[in-house]
């Protein structure tokens, strides 16, 4: 843009261009308080980090007006224990977690089942009890735990199927087990 005669022009500014910050003599250490070491810690309890795994809260309203709830479960309940089990899916599979992932979990569980059997029932009222509390990790991790990898990688048709035919059981919860 052409500036007015009577602003001065300074030659000296129009010539110059990008230069970069001179050149780090040492390579970057992961040396500051809490900079993991190693890499990422792995084993029971632990969980898997993966991307964008908050978008698989707002994935999982999508079927909040969906579920088949029995008297005296909750939805904050059933859905932050499926959640969790979407999440194990998602990074079961490198990526951030997608529909299926939460669909799965929730059909897993009978959850979009219009008439879960009343063994299922029950068993959900004891895995799902008061895992939407933050205070419930604990509960979270061993209801993820339960899940096995093999399960997880079924298709959302696949796990319907076997739910329907009563195939898909999941093994009882450890009680005796800590997670941390």
């Amino acid at each position: 843009m052409a500036a007015p005669d009577y602003v001065p022009a300074d030659t000296a500014t129009a010539d110059r261009y990008y230069v970069s910050p001179p050149r780090r003599p040492q390579p970057w250490m992961a040396d500051r308080p809490g900079e993991l070491a190693g890499g990422q810690p792995e084993g029971s309890g632990l969980g898997v980090p993966g991307p964008d795994q908050g978008y698989a809260l707002r994935l999982a309203r999508r079927f909040e007006d969906r579920l088949a709830l029995a008297p005296g479960e909750h939805a904050e309940d059933a859905l932050a224990g499926c959640v969790a089990v979407a999440l194990k899916r998602a990074a079961a599979f490198g990526r951030a977690p997608v529909s299926a992932d939460v669909e799965v979990a929730l059909r897993l569980f009978g959850f979009l089942s219009p008439t879960p059997g009343e063994a299922q029932v029950a068993r959900r009222r004891e895995l799902f009890a008061g895992v939407g509390h933050p205070h419930h990790y604990g509960e979270v991790r061993r209801l993820v735990d339960l899940v096995p990898e093999a399960v997880l990688r079924l298709s959302p048709a696949e796990v319907e199927a076997a739910g329907a035919d009563g195939h898909l059981t999941l093994p009882a919860p450890s009680t005796g087990e800590q997670h941390g």
